[in-house]
């Protein structure tokens, strides 16, 4: 059986949070707020400024392996501590080979962006199949069309910036009929197409919080099988920017965050009214509907799903580890391609 600890996240600016025996206890001015059992967690990652975390609490988590990830209130990386690194040095010099080799980089990099277009072209069609004669069914079908010649033209694909054009293409067509997905008719949460840095309503800011945590528990699952989450195989290095992270969360990105933000607002656990719109126009979430997000989002780790590949019931938190060992093997060389995860 496969367990899975939780994330504490950790959203009350000015908090301290600190080791109190075997618990982890969040304080502000002096007064307790929250009290968890320290071996249940397994990340804790603080949302915003000001919060503090005691030198006992980070000496005890360096030795056990618990990551403490520092993240602005816009879900924006900030910093992030851990303990000594036990990744395979031979794993990772293997990595590294492949991401200088441009042949291999790409055939990797087509497993991921197949995935995505297959995923988000899952998403459409599981829309149809809950709403018979749904409002832009045959927008929908001619975006699913569209997306299946992407499909077909990644085969073809010779270098990486034609293989970025065919999921740019794709991105556009799924996101292009993503509103009628919203089944909520707030007006305030109508979608006319996919922005951010800055996000300029309120479903790309909720897509943008969803994508910065999904990035956050795909980075630890790389190194949890010792691969190094900075170097990629799509995703072109940059500084500080965990490129194979952002590889790798593709392939989850429709079927669990962008599933996860719809759910919330059409089953409206989250309230328009809980957005702030900036001067600029920027739109922010508001604390409530962070909170909200992300007790949604660990609830979501937890639940079971069926692994295609492995045939094996899981919690959905682990399918990320599951996935980044066997793209360990495959850099490897155990398996002959990396298998992505593909959503039913």
């Amino acid at each position: 059986m496969k367990m899975i600890r939780n994330t504490l996240y950790v959203t009350l600016e000015g908090a301290w949070v600190h080791k109190d025996g075997e618990a982890i206890t969040i304080h502000k001015e002096h007064s307790k707020v929250a009290q968890f059992p320290i071996h249940q967690i397994g990340e804790i990652v603080c949302f915003g400024y000001g919060i503090g975390v005691s030198p006992n609490l980070t000496e005890y988590c360096a030795s056990k392996g618990v990551t403490i990830t520092y993240v602005d209130g816009r879900g924006k990386f900030l910093a992030r501590m851990q303990g000594p690194v036990h990744g395979n040095v031979l794993l990772r010099r293997a990595q590294y080979r492949i991401s200088d080799n441009p042949e291999q980089s790409l055939a990797i990099a087509k497993c991921f962006v197949a995935a995505k277009i297959q995923n988000q072209r899952n998403v459409l069609l599981r829309h149809l199949r809950n709403h018979n004669g749904c409002e832009g069914e045959s927008q929908i079908k001619q975006s699913i069309a569209a997306m299946e010649e992407g499909v077909a033209g990644i085969k073809r694909a010779c270098d990486s910036a034609e293989l970025r054009g065919i999921e740019g293409n794709a991105a556009d067509n799924y996101f292009s009929v993503f509103n009628y997905l919203i089944l909520n008719k707030d007006p305030d949460f109508r979608f006319t197409s996919r922005n951010r840095r800055p996000p300029m309503d309120r479903i790309n800011a909720m897509l943008s919080y969803a994508y910065s945590i999904l990035a956050l528990d795909i980075r630890s699952a790389l190194e949890c099988v010792g691969l190094d989450p900075y170097v990629g195989f799509l995703h072109v290095d940059r500084p500080g920017r965990p490129s194979l992270a952002l590889d790798l969360m593709e392939e989850f990105r429709a079927p669990i965050a962008d599933r996860l933000v719809l759910s919330l607002i059409n089953l409206k656990s989250v309230s328009s009214k809980n957005f702030k719109v900036l001067p600029n126009g920027e739109v922010e979430m508001d604390a409530d509907t962070r909170k909200v997000l992300l007790s949604a989002w660990q609830k979501r780790k937890q639940e079971e799903i069926n692994h295609p590949l492995l045939e094996e019931s899981m919690p959905t938190g682990v399918i990320y580890t599951e996935q980044a060992r066997l793209l360990a093997k495959h850099i490897r060389g155990e398996i002959e391609y990396y298998p992505a995860f593909l959503w039913r």
